[in-house]
């Protein structure tokens, strides 16, 4: 899936925790083989060769997978949406770009994208992207979706604890041997390898996304490499937002999505949805947090 994962289990002996997480592997292995747009043989690439021309059969899992994004677009108002994959990449942030793109590249750049073009049909269990050249990623839910996967597995297995790391999002459940809870560190945006705050979690996950590894700066604007879907341009005034829930998918897909909508937006969304919390960081450094997380700090 393009990112790195940890698996951290609580086990009697190091020969079984060793099974366990080879077992873990088999399962986001077997997730990837479904979701990942880089596999031709893939059902996600499926979807994307015929967009345009037919609607695809698909597993109940992926179905269900795609009809929860597409949830999550509604309730962000496309903020978060799977069919960004769609975008031509206008904006490049490897240091090759001497000037930003035009107003009209831009609106070409996101002229495929949009979720309602997205038809799901729960009968027939099939996916059709309406328009020639459309296209989805999962990329914003699948390493939170495999984490809960790999999670789910290892419990039915009797694990009694544990950590999974999919590329920062993280999932825990149970605790450290010591019977101590598990302490996530939240990554300071000024300097990430300097921690502004460690909570306990339990039976949680988090996820984080931030702006301080890709941008490009333009006449001192600074364009950061987290694009809004609706508009084709980088998001502006936010530098870090965590997304603390129990599903680490649903972490994932509002991490960016609360980043794209904004500070106020964002936790307005989040202090109605059901035990979902979020801290956000934004651009002059000032810390913001949703009604639930009952600590005072800032970076």
């Amino acid at each position: 899936m393009g990112s790195r994962f940890e698996i951290t289990v609580i086990a009697p002996n190091e020969e079984i925790g060793y099974i366990n997480i080879d077992e873990a592997v088999a399962e986001i292995t077997r997730i990837e083989k479904m979701i990942s747009s880089w596999d031709e043989d893939s059902e996600t690439s499926l979807i994307n060769k015929n967009a345009g021309i037919k609607p695809v059969k698909v597993s109940k899992e992926l179905f269900m997978l795609l009809q929860r994004a597409r949830q999550i677009s509604e309730i962000t108002d496309g903020a978060f949406d799977v069919t960004y994959a769609s975008m031509d990449a206008v904006w490049k942030f490897d240091g090759s770009m001497k000037y930003p793109p035009t107003e009209s590249e831009i609106k070409k750049s996101v002229s495929k994208v949009g979720y309602e073009d997205m038809i799901l049909d729960p009968v027939a269990n099939t996916v059709f992207l309406r328009k020639k050249g459309m296209k989805i990623g999962l990329g914003g839910i699948g390493k939170g979706y495999a984490a809960d996967k790999a999670k789910e597995f290892l419990i039915s297995k009797q694990v009694e604890g544990g950590i999974i790391n999919a590329g920062g999002d993280l999932t825990t459940w149970g605790t450290k041997v010591t019977g101590e809870k598990w302490l996530i560190g939240i990554a300071n945006p000024l300097s990430k390898d300097k921690m502004f705050s460690w909570l306990p979690v339990v039976e949680s996950s988090v996820a984080t996304s931030g702006n301080y590894e890709k941008f490009v700066v333009f006449n001192g604007e600074k364009y950061t490499h987290v694009i809004d879907p609706r508009t084709g341009y980088p998001s502006s005034g936010i530098k870090s937002v965590s997304i603390f829930a129990k599903s680490a998918e649903l972490c994932d897909a509002l991490a960016t999505a609360v980043f794209i909508m904004g500070k106020e937006t964002g936790l307005s969304l989040v202090n109605q949805l059901g035990g979902t919390e979020v801290i956000i960081v934004d651009s002059d450094n000032k810390f913001h947090k949703s009604s639930g997380i009952l600590f005072d700090s800032d970076p």
